[in-house]
């Protein structure tokens, strides 16, 4: 999608970044009647959201406001799914998390029992029900716990809808226009503008969805953002037969995703795709914004996999990719306005859970 906005401009917000937390912001500020500018050192959809695998969950989340947040974006993706159709393949495949043993049962059912306090549907299964589930798991598994609500998108197509969408609504989109000033002025100290290379958009507020950049946009208005990236790697499958029916992981994964440790962390999250590819993650490792293939993350990803699925030991991989989550250390998203900057709003931080964590600004 290249970019329609050049020169100057007025607009009632400026959001950059054009991510999905982004391009929402923008949908519903131009549905809500505002004047929306988006720009984005990039295309649409090319950082963090281009690199995801689209996880809608619910299953992973423990108590407290990320839980909050997930099963109100849950209820949003089910609506624009009916909105747009079946632009962006959401599916709502439902989740299973396995344990391998007894106590990681316990841990897992205990975990489950507190999200059902919260509205989550959850479902304890046995051995039986496990492989009922999923018949090609590896066998020997304690059970697990099936998520009915756990769903999938692929991102980069939303991120693309949704800004069409903010776009027919007079919306402008500025593509590989890095913000390089944020203009503050009066009494106040509020915002004025914000400066690209080639345009200068005057607007009294700016929504800082910049993702794993969302510190040094913070920075440009005077302010600070811990943001740092996060990186994990996906290996992708040549289309298979069908072998796995829903997204399933190991109990680890949960462990995983609320673990602060800057070191490598893998473990096995499998799900197919509509196309019929299969999907292989996660890791976690904070390394700065190092794209380098990691062949001991691969290595890692592709055996755990395996001893999931043993039937993946036959698949051929045809690629693999990396991506940056935007990690903040309390493993919640910074949402809402800046205490010191008036006018600058926050929309970042969200680590791999943008997708499912994002919001609408009204």
């Amino acid at each position: 999608m290249s970019s329609v906005g050049t020169g100057d401009a007025e607009c009632d917000v400026a959001v950059v970044g054009a991510g999905l937390l982004g391009v929402a912001c923008a949908l519903a500020l131009a549905r809500a009647g505002l004047t929306v500018a988006v720009l984005d050192r990039g295309p649409v959809g090319g950082g963090t959201t281009g690199a995801g695998e689209g996880n809608l969950l619910v299953s992973d989340k423990e108590l407290g406001p990320e839980l909050a947040l997930a099963l109100r974006s849950l209820a949003l993706w089910r609506d624009l799914a009916a909105e747009f159709g079946d632009v962006f393949e959401y599916e709502p495949k439902g989740g299973l998390v396995v344990a391998r043993d007894g106590a990681e049962l316990d841990v897992l059912r205990k975990l489950a029992a507190a999200q059902r306090e919260s509205g989550v549907l959850a479902e304890d299964v046995d051995p039986a029900g496990t492989y009922a589930l999923e018949p090609h798991l590896a066998g020997g598994l304690a059970g697990g716990a099936y998520y009915p609500q756990d769903a999938q998108i692929m991102p980069s197509l939303a991120a693309a809808h949704l800004m069409r969408a903010a776009q027919r609504l007079g919306a402008r989109l500025y593509t590989h226009s890095p913000v390089t000033a944020i203009v503050r002025g009066g009494d106040g100290g509020g915002i004025c503008a914000v400066q690209t290379p080639v345009a200068r958009i005057n607007t009294p507020c700016v929504i800082n969805a910049a993702g794993v950049w969302a510190g040094e946009v913070a920075a440009l208005a005077g302010s600070a953002m811990p943001v740092q990236p996060r990186r994990g790697f996906i290996l992708v499958t040549a289309p298979q037969p069908p072998l796995v029916r829903h997204k399933v992981y190991l109990a680890a994964y949960v462990s995983d995703v609320a673990s602060s440790d800057a070191e490598l962390q893998t473990s096995a999250v499998v799900e197919s795709t509509k196309a019929g590819t299969v999907l292989i993650g996660a890791s976690r490792e904070r390394v700065g914004l190092d794209r380098r293939l990691s062949v001991p993350a691969l290595h890692r990803l592709a055996a755990q996999a395996v001893d999931l699925f043993p039937a993946l030991a036959q698949a051929e991989l045809i690629r693999a990719y990396c991506g940056f989550r935007p990690y903040l250390p309390d493993h919640l998203p910074a949402i809402g306005p800046d205490p010191h900057v008036p006018g600058l709003y926050h929309a970042c931080g969200h680590e791999g859970a943008g997708i499912e964590r994002r919001r609408f600004w009204t």
